[in-house]
């Protein structure tokens, strides 16, 4: 058993997954946290991330609903008058489904579960294509969220923000998690539906472009799989 724990902001998603076993490959105890915020396919992601934290034995699993995002709204993910777009893979604009300021409220509650938890490490698995559209999501930003962390905590308290994905494609994270014997079986990106996948939204196209140039196949159900999967 490991002597050392960190907290993982695990969605269900595949960045999140490989990030879990990116700690566990650096051997930390990984303690879950997954939030319910009125986003599309929240029960999915839910069931997704249990199945994840039963997979590698998590040393906690905490699940915490909050609804302020959902009413705050402005995001295609928590608006149902708004439109899950298809995916544009060239576009350089933050799409809609960019929640506002989504990742500093996620990483406030990881961190208070850090500092109770007594855990040295605070993982997350956002990567490089998510920072060009995602404000949220940059090197810049984790940067300034550490010094929050080293400001806003107890004296004694060391935690130290990790997003070991950062500067990696979504199709590297895919090889890197292949490697690792992630079961990506177990994980969901899509933004709009809970089965199947439509196949056909940004989260999708990137997973599966990810999954076609790492010499895989997702295991998962598609309603669509394009051109590009």
């Amino acid at each position: 058993m490991s002597n050392k724990s960190a907290v993982i902001l695990v969605s269900g998603g595949m960045d999140s997954a490989t990030a879990v076993y990116e700690a566990m490959e650096q051997g930390y105890e990984p303690y879950f946290l997954h939030t319910s915020y009125g986003q599309r396919t929240e029960d999915k992601e839910y069931e997704c991330a249990q199945a994840l934290a039963e997979e590698v034995d998590a040393a906690d699993f905490l699940h915490i609903e909050t609804g302020h995002l959902s009413q705050i709204g402005a995001s295609s993910l928590t608006d149902e008058e708004m439109d899950v777009a298809d995916a544009d893979m060239e576009s350089d604009e933050i799409p809609t489904s960019y929640v506002p300021f989504r990742n500093a409220n996620l990483l406030s509650m990881a961190t208070s579960y850090a500092e109770a938890t007594e855990s040295e490490a605070l993982f997350i698995g956002a990567h490089s294509e998510d920072f060009s559209g995602y404000p949220d999501c940059r090197p810049a930003f984790f940067d300034a969220f550490q010094n929050v962390i080293d400001v806003g905590t107890k004296p004694e308290t060391e935690i130290e923000l990790k997003a070991p994905f950062v500067e990696w494609s979504k199709t590297e994270i895919a090889e890197r998690g292949l490697e690792l014997g992630v079961p990506y079986e177990l994980t969901w990106s899509c933004y709009r539906d809970e089965e199947p996948a439509c196949g056909t939204c940004d989260a999708c196209a990137f997973r599966l472009e990810a999954f076609r140039n790492a010499g895989s196949r997702d295991l998962i159900g598609y309603a669509e799989r394009p051109e590009f999967s």
